[in-house]
């Protein structure tokens, strides 16, 4: 658990400051104010994406492991 925790803490640190730096520059420019207004968007988009990772996650990852089981399903019943 503590593994799936600093994953999600890192790639919300990451995917978090990448999406809302391109979101703050496309919509406002390099304006006197925009450290502080993107490390504020920043810090939001942050806490919101950490319980999302942790909640949706998992979800994600069942479904994904659904879909390719199926695919192995199906290609090694033609090879009977």
């Amino acid at each position: 658990m503590k593994k799936k925790i600093a994953f999600a803490m890192v790639m919300g640190v990451i995917t978090t400051g990448i999406i809302s730096f391109v979101l703050i520059t496309t919509n406002i420019g390099f304006v006197p104010q925009f450290i502080a207004v993107w490390l504020r968007s920043w810090l939001l988009a942050y806490v919101i994406a950490i319980p999302a990772i942790l909640i949706i996650a998992p979800r994600v990852e069942k479904f994904v492991e659904f879909l390719f089981r199926e695919r192995a399903i199906e290609n090694n019943s033609g090879q009977l």
